[in-house]
């Protein structure tokens, strides 16, 4: 199998339509900012952008500091990270343990939310972050809802459920108007249990071994695959475009640079993930511009 875009494996940590990007006369770039690239991205089918944990480079990783930054960068996708508390409350956070991002140390999972909110999520960060709480789902939803409401251009959330159950998250996203636009990420086995909860959910299982796809489509019926860029290449993003299936990938760390963008635009992809919004916006518009 071809490896990593026809480049050398790379390491990565993770996890919209494209028909091709339609070339044109294009006007002198005035500014290196996400607005005008969206801008001009928005006359032509192309690659969507999902925020991994949020990240802009501006704030601490699924807080709703970097989610707000996210929200005014216009991304497609907002990736968020669900786990449940030791009170059956629904919050916010990538790791299992406290002690990577915030002030606390041990499971999270171990504390109630009323203890998880006394804690800093602005672990490392400017000290202007030190009263950044870790957010509850239902915080997230109301932002991007709120959002939603007032703009055109809609952010969808990609939730990658860590550690949560069905029907709790199912019941927040359908109250705040987002259940039927978001992605979920998972485990095959709690994508199942969504599947009976919520049968329309756009459920996305990983594909790390391409001779495992047939075997998830029959079981999982799902509406996208989170491919690993070890595995991707054009014949396999064709063969899921067939399917009418879609292809996310996780390009992050070493794989978060243009020349891994430019070669999943060219293999069809539909959504890159990144920790690079503004980065992917400029050599996608770029690519697009010649």
């Amino acid at each position: 199998m071809t490896n990593v875009m026809g480049l050398k494996p790379i390491r990565l940590l993770g996890w919209l339509t494209i028909s091709g990007i339609t070339y044109g006369q294009v006007p002198e770039l005035p500014a290196d900012s996400i607005a005008y690239y969206r801008k001009f991205l928005s006359e032509k089918p192309v690659i969507r952008v999902s925020a991994h944990r949020g990240n802009t480079g501006r704030a601490p990783e699924n807080t709703l500091a970097t989610f707000r930054i996210a929200l005014q960068r216009q991304v497609d996708y907002i990736e968020i990270d669900v786990r449940t508390t030791k009170d059956g409350q629904l919050f916010i956070l990538h790791d299992g343990s406290l002690n990577r991002t915030t002030n606390g140390t041990g499971p999270a999972a171990e504390r109630t939310l009323a203890e998880l909110k006394e804690l800093s999520a602005g672990k490392g960060a400017e000290d202007s972050f030190r009263t950044e709480k870790i957010p509850t789902l239902v915080e997230v939803c109301q932002l991007v809802a709120d959002w939603n409401a007032h703009h055109r251009a809609k952010t969808n959330l990609y939730v990658d459920c860590k550690a949560v159950a069905a029907e709790p998250l199912v019941a927040i996203l359908t109250r705040y108007g987002l259940l039927n636009d978001a992605v979920f990420y998972g485990s095959d086995t709690f994508l199942q249990s969504l599947r009976k909860v919520a049968p329309k959910a756009k459920g996305m299982p990983s594909l790390r071994k391409n001779d495992a796809l047939t075997a998830k489509i029959a079981a999982l019926h799902p509406y996208a695959f989170d491919v690993d860029a070890t595995e991707l290449t054009k014949e396999l993003v064709d063969q899921l475009h067939q399917q009418g299936l879609r292809v996310f990938v996780d390009l992050l760390d070493e794989g978060d640079h243009p020349e891994y963008y430019q070669k999943a635009a060219q293999m069809g992809v539909d959504v890159i993930q990144t920790d690079q919004i503004l980065n992917v916006y400029r050599t996608l518009a770029r690519r697009a511009m010649k």
